[in-house]
């Protein structure tokens, strides 16, 4: 903040254009409000200097880690547009409950385990996930339960 400064100077300069008389009590004060203005006015720089290089340290670390994400999950900016635009093309999983015969939105729905709180009547439905995978026997997931 140049600025400042400069404008500092041009206060000093204009005191001592003035001829300010410094053995007085009035010029005295303003002398030393000018010393501090000019000392706040450098402490500032510093502070504005100080700020821009974390500021580019910010935006490295910041870069540097956009890599790190890149090989980890495999997703640049632009591919993230495209993985999280479509939310609405999931389908939703519903099935009716034996209880009360409403039907049962399972991303409302309560997991706990291989059960389903219903929302509706508070009963626990169970459930049995169908799996395609060689380490679960007979096509249902083994849960652990």
């Amino acid at each position: 903040m140049n600025y400042l400064r400069e404008r500092v100077a041009y206060l000093k300069g204009l005191a001592d254009g003035m001829k300010l008389d410094t053995s007085t009590n009035e010029g005295k004060l303003l002398r030393a409000i000018l010393e501090v203005l000019d000392d706040m006015a450098l402490a500032v720089d510093d502070i504005e200097e100080a700020q821009e290089l974390l500021s580019e340290q910010v935006d490295e670390i910041d870069d540097d880690l956009a890599d790190i994400e890149n090989l980890l999950y495999g997703v640049d900016e632009e591919d993230e547009e495209e993985y999280y635009d479509d939310e609405d093309d999931d389908e939703a999983v519903e099935l009716e409950c034996p209880h009360c015969g409403e039907t049962v939105d399972l991303e409302d729905a309560f997991m706990r385990g291989n059960t389903v709180l219903c929302p509706h009547c508070g009963k626990e439905i169970e459930i049995e996930f169908e799996c395609e995978c060689e380490d679960c026997e007979d096509g249902v997931e083994d849960t652990g339960n």
